[in-house]
């Protein structure tokens, strides 16, 4: 990973020694600025490692993807949906870096073309991770964090060179320009890697704000990390079908802080009006800079394209929050079920009214079948189809061993022990199963013997909270492993441990069965 930096950061030293060359160039006048200093500083990092770390992958994601289509347009898609996608998926996010990453390194070739831009997104994401310490600080009482959290806000509005308005923008800007879709429909994988990215960015202030004890703050942002994860398995089915609006992902959130809940919205929004601005063949070369610059203006001033803010709110809700990724606290254990097909393009007013979607594309054909309506959100909705494969262009069917069917296995594993179904626990586990837990091996029989009645019975009373979920497959194979937390009182005995888990799971004519079971746990106080 460190050479594939070092590769990129080379031409730096040529960028910065040179005169730009961008036809439509000129010196910057914004600037960087730095945290705005308080003790809270960088709390986030030390308490939620697992979960900061990953933004300094998600920095990298939106780095390489601009570099790549600004310096590289018209390439084969794959160099992004498969060869970025993967490298992102498989290793980076497996293992991110401990420190941010100095984007400029990554993309050079962009930053000179809209620095202005860049300087917009760096500024916003100081913000996100202040906001992240703040919450995440335990010596603050509720008072005292949103009082600092009214000085960080200002802080950040003190830049209006480069700061996001606080005025909700309506998707006229994301989607309704010349330009617009050019991304989501050229790269629908990594379109789709990006919301869940974004997902993730909001979706963890809400179990930080909901959570009454540091405990459970430390069990929801561990559970929403473990949600992302699985967002990952089966891309683009599993990822968001449209992009997460902060009101529907984090409600508490945004109820509490409602201008910073806008800002994220409008960032996230502008991540993707750049991304179709230098995906389009239809905005020349020489036409990029100008185009990004008055995206940018549109979204820092306070009168173009502005929403009521109980409009916004509304539109959100009518997007679907089953259609973004789901809830961040209270996950279900299965991703929810999208209720648009993928590439539907939902239209609205600027109250949030639904004036009905449409399948992507600029010429937007076919309509959705306006006499089918979801009686729940009240707008057009497509006529029922099969899932389309975006590469392929073919109606899709799973092939029988997936890495989805066998992680649902798992999960089905632990929901059946939680809920003392022994029937549905066995039918799960392979003949000649072996389980090793404490040191002893245990077969099929003893193990329904012996051991499943107190796993029952603790499972029932302890609560698990499981991430870092890893799933691989080879041929009839897979191996699922998971990291967890668990904590709470068994039998007048306190639990505090961390432990991980290892299946190993075989495919068959019944589809998945679990083969090995490999238990560890330890207390968590012990260090």
């Amino acid at each position: 990973m460190m050479r594939r930096f070092a590769s990129l950061a080379a031409p730096l030293v040529v960028v910065l020694a040179c005169v730009p060359s961008v036809a439509t160039a000129q010196w910057a006048s914004t600037y960087e600025q730095f945290y705005y200093p308080g003790r809270d500083n960088w709390v986030f990092r030390t308490e939620y490692p697992a979960a900061d770390r990953l933004f300094n992958a998600f920095d990298y994601g939106h780095a390489i993807l601009y570099e790549l289509l600004y310096r590289h347009p018209g390439a084969n898609p794959d160099i992004l949906e498969e060869r970025e996608f993967d490298f992102l998926t498989r290793k980076l996010l497996v293992s991110p870096p401990r420190l941010p990453l100095k984007e400029m390194a990554i993309m050079p070739h962009y930053t000179r073309l809209a620095p202005e831009a860049k300087q917009m997104f760096e500024w916003a994401h100081i913000l996100h991770r202040q906001v992240y310490d703040v919450l995440a600080d335990e010596r603050l009482s509720d008072a005292a964090r949103d009082a600092r959290i009214r000085d960080i806000t200002r802080y950040y509005l003190s830049r209006r060179d480069v700061a996001f308005s606080t005025r909700p923008k309506s998707m006229a800007l994301m989607q309704e320009q010349y330009y617009s879709l050019a991304f989501r429909e050229r790269y629908p994988k990594f379109n789709g890697l990006i919301w869940g990215y974004h997902w993730l960015q909001v979706g963890l202030y809400e179990p930080l704000v909901t959570g009454r004890t540091r405990e459970e703050r430390q069990a929801g942002v561990s559970a929403a990390v473990a949600r992302f994860r699985q967002m990952l398995i089966d891309a683009p089915r599993t990822l968001p079908y449209q992009m997460p609006m902060t009101s529907a992902i984090a409600p508490t959130f945004a109820a509490r802080y409602p201008e910073l809940a806008i800002i994220f919205d409008n960032l996230h929004s502008m991540h993707d009006v750049i991304s179709d601005i230098l995906a389009s063949d239809k905005v020349p070369r020489d036409r990029k800079r100008a185009e990004i610059l008055l995206a940018a203006q549109r979204y820092r001033d306070d009168t173009t394209e502005v929403m009521s803010v109980d409009g916004w709110r509304r539109m959100s809700a009518m997007m679907g929050i089953q259609n973004m990724g789901g809830p961040a606290v209270g996950i279900l254990p299965d991703l929810p079920t999208p209720t648009v097909p993928r590439g539907y393009v939902m239209r609205h007013d600027r109250d949030g009214n639904m004036l009905g979607g449409e399948h992507e594309g600029h010429d937007m054909a076919p309509k959705p079948d306006s006499s089918k309506r979801d009686e729940h959100a009240g707008h057009q909705m497509p006529a029922a189809r099969p899932a389309a494969d975006p590469h392929a262009g073919h109606v899709m069917t799973a092939p029988a061993p997936d890495t989805a069917g066998a992680l649902a296995t798992v999960r089905d594993f632990h929901r059946a022990l939680a809920e003392g179904d022994t029937s549905r626990v066995l039918t799960l586990l392979a003949d000649d199963v072996t389980i090793q837990e404490g040191g002893a091996l245990e077969d099929k029989a003893h193990y329904r013997t012996g051991h499943l009645e107190a796993d029952i019975a603790f499972a029932k009373a302890v609560p698990t909270v499981r991430s870092a979920w890893s799933v691989r497959v080879a041929g009839h194979v897979a191996w699922v492993s998971s990291s967890s937390m668990t904590r709470g009182e068994f039998r007048g005995r306190a639990v505090n441990a961390t432990g991980e888990e290892l299946m190993v799971l075989v495919h068959g004519g019944n589809g998945w069965t679990i083969a090995s079971i490999h238990w560890s746990s330890r207390n968590a106080n012990r260090r």
